[in-house]
């Protein structure tokens, strides 16, 4: 009986434990760069709905005539709001927008906006960046260094801040084979970038990015390193951290499992051989895929807002690194994401489905341009003569263009792998009590992939194609019809290049007899 109470007692502690983090975020008010964007979105909602901050100020552009304001009304009519406006419907006046443009110097802020900023600010969470890996070298720099510069300078004028969380990437030094948590040297300088970039055309830049990058293999990895740089150079004195995630897919449980709105990395991959469209790819099956879900990666930055802000009050100098990776705690390898994935999206295909869903991968860049030719090029071909023969447009082709160029991008990430330590991520995870734990369940570890790729392909052709689940019935119908096409197709062939074969040698049988009569 005593055990018993002696338990009961231990539980209701735990039960009643204070979170540090919410503790922490309480009242405070948060500038948020990207707030648009994939992560911005998962960020906004989570500190929403778990937090009581008392003021998120969301840096927006003004885009295609719409102001600031109202971008963010139409952020919230995503679906990955809808349970935070159940829990609390009063979320809408803990956010306002800030009119601004991170390509812009002094990140496009009115004085009015600037001086709001400075007085008021205690967290600043930096996301924005330009994610395509092949944007101009002109625009990624001003987006991803210059725009980091700036929000230094503002910082440094902030009287109220307690923390700053830069969010970089995993591969910003992927010319390296290991990538310990710590900002590396790089062999230039980011003034000396700039300088030169000031003083050439665009047309000029373009024809030297090459050049420019070096050993990095695109300039999205490339200005990521500089922005780090710039940190380094000058971020002392400030309580700022670096947030280093690898690649980042759908939720695994918050607010919703499955949730993406974009196209990026492995995702368009997915969606690609689900519509039976993308057939083969440059990919090595055996090297580690560093995938992490975004609910879990928006928890670990928001822990890693508190984390920076207890290393400073502890006087610990040094700028902090964080790489958020599954590969140290729960590593998974391509060959492993493309088989799940292959067997969970057989029961829900999309609607607009191409063909039998089947992807062939190699490294081998020869046989992967014969079976680009095969499988992709030759059929886009015939159907698109077809589509010119009946009067239609044809678009295959050019869908097959862009098909390879995005393959051919991930062909660095997709055939390669790298070790990555952890440490400081792991021990802000230890440092939290059970009560943050449960809130912020960002430790890699408690992800469990047999789980989550059960509603990966759901949440694709869900929060992705925006297909309606009431389709999924007659679209498995439709694949039993393509199956039986697609192997009688196959059947059909391997009959014909038999009988090529076959006619060949016995050809070449029939000259060699005459030659020894």
């Amino acid at each position: 009986m005593v055990l018993y109470l002696d338990y009961f007692v231990i539980s209701v502690k735990e039960n009643m434990e204070e979170s540090v983090i919410q503790e922490f975020y309480k009242g405070t008010r948060v500038f948020l760069t990207g707030g648009t964007g994939f992560m911005g979105k998962a960020l906004i909602e989570k500190l929403l709905r778990d937090t009581e901050v008392e003021t998120i100020y969301v840096l927006v552009r003004e885009k295609k005539g719409k102001t600031a304001e109202r971008r963010i009304d139409e952020l919230f009519d995503d679906v990955v709001f809808d349970r935070l406006k159940s829990h609390k419907p009063k979320y809408r006046n803990r956010v306002e927008p800030i009119a601004g443009d991170c390509s812009i110097a002094g990140l496009g802020l009115s004085i009015t906006d600037r001086q709001k900023l400075i007085s008021t600010i205690n967290i600043v969470l930096h996301v924005a960046a330009t994610v395509n890996f092949n944007e101009h070298i002109k625009l990624a720099y001003s987006i991803n260094v210059n725009a980091t510069k700036d929000i230094l300078d503002l910082a440094k004028e902030m009287t109220n801040l307690k923390s700053i969380v830069h969010v970089s990437t995993a591969y910003s030094n992927c010319n390296r084979n290991k990538i310990e948590e710590k900002i590396y040297d790089i062999p230039v300088n980011f003034s000396d970038v700039e300088t030169v970039l000031d003083k050439m055309s665009k047309q000029e830049s373009e024809l030297c990015t090459q050049k420019l990058l070096g050993e990095w293999p695109n300039t999205y990895t490339f200005t990521k390193a500089l922005a780090e740089s710039v940190i380094k150079a000058r971020g002392n004195g400030l309580p700022i951290g670096i947030f280093r995630p690898s690649i980042i897919i759908s939720t695994y449980k918050e607010p919703m499992p499955g949730w993406i709105d974009n196209l990026y990395g492995p995702t368009g991959m997915a969606v690609g051989t689900l519509s039976g469209i993308i057939r083969v790819g440059i990919c090595d099956g055996k090297k580690i895929a560093d995938l992490i879900p975004i609910d879990t990666c928006v928890a670990a930055i928001v822990a890693v807002g508190w984390e920076v802000a207890q290393r400073i009050d502890r006087k610990v100098e040094t700028i902090p690194v964080f790489n958020y990776v599954s590969s140290q705690e729960n590593p998974l390898r391509w060959e492993e994401f493309l088989n799940i994935n292959y067997e969970n999206c057989l029961s829900c295909t999309p609607e607009r489905m191409l063909w039998y869903p089947n992807l062939t991968i190699t490294t081998n860049r020869y046989k992967y341009q014969f079976l680009k030719l095969f499988s992709h090029t030759l059929p886009a071909l015939v159907m698109d003569l077809g589509c010119l023969i009946i009067g239609g447009k044809p678009r295959l082709l050019k869908i097959y263009g862009k098909v390879h160029k995005f393959t051919e991008i991930l062909e660095f990430f997709s055939t390669r792998e790298w070790i990555f330590t952890n440490k400081n991520v792991q021990g802000t995870w230890r440092k939290l009590n059970k009560r943050d734990q449960e809130l912020f369940p960002f430790s890699m570890s408690t992800v469990h992939w047999l789980s989550y790729f059960r509603t990966y392909p759901i949440g694709v052709r869900r929060y992705m194609l925006k297909e309606p689940d009431s389709t999924l019935e007659q679209c498995n119908q439709r694949l039993k019809r393509y199956e039986f096409m697609h192997r009688a197709l196959k059947a059909f062939l391997i009959v014909l290049v038999a009988n090529f074969g076959s006619s060949f040698v016995f050809s070449l049988l029939r000259n060699l007899l005459k030659l020894f009569k």
